[in-house]
């Protein structure tokens, strides 16, 4: 079970990247800070990134987080949008890595799943149900936010059942703790 742990949770994105803050303290899960940057007005792909870096950066400084997760780009039927998609990702990986921090991906249709229970929910759905799990009093202006305080969630749930799952050194461990499992 987790103790004591903060999470930064990211939905990278070229025009708009969302960000989620939680602190998971026994199996208690605190909102700490919520929040999109808007890069739209910047003129080139590569000052969206330099600005990007800098924002993941600066919440990494500011609010100390244990581990960040990501939002793994989706395959779209544009291949230039996922390009810079995906540049938006690995710069934000880069931002945490240069900090020591680690990184965890999980695709749209986990953290979907995760939150609603359901892969195909929308963004609506998505935000409305983590209104209700933290008891926020409102929803952020954009919805690119709580995607990625979806985001922190899906990260600290996957936390709270891998702790319960057995770990083994290696495969001789397994078979040893597992012998009904052998195949001969």
């Amino acid at each position: 079970m987790i103790k004591d742990k903060v999470i930064l949770g990211i939905d990278p994105g070229t025009n708009i990247m969302g960000y989620g803050i939680i602190h998971i303290k026994n199996s208690k899960t605190e909102l700490i800070a919520l929040g999109s940057i808007e890069l739209n007005k910047l003129e080139t792909h590569f000052l969206k990134l330099q600005k990007i870096y800098e924002r993941t950066s600066y919440l990494i400084t500011e609010y100390k987080p244990d581990e960040v997760a990501i939002e793994a780009p989706f395959l779209g039927k544009n291949p230039q949008s996922m390009l810079k998609l995906g540049r938006a990702q690995g710069i934000s990986i880069a931002a945490a890595l240069s900090h020591n921090i680690p990184v965890f991906e999980y695709s749209p249709l986990k953290v979907k799943q995760s939150i609603t229970g359901k892969g195909s929910s929308s963004k609506e759905q998505v935000a409305g149900m983590l209104e209700s799990m933290l008891k926020m009093k409102e929803l952020p202006k954009h919805l690119d936010a709580t995607d990625g305080l979806a985001v922190a969630v899906c990260h600290s749930f996957q936390n709270q059942k891998n702790s319960t799952d057995k770990s083994y050194s290696s495969w001789k461990a397994f078979i040893t703790q597992n012998p009904k499992r052998k195949i001969s």
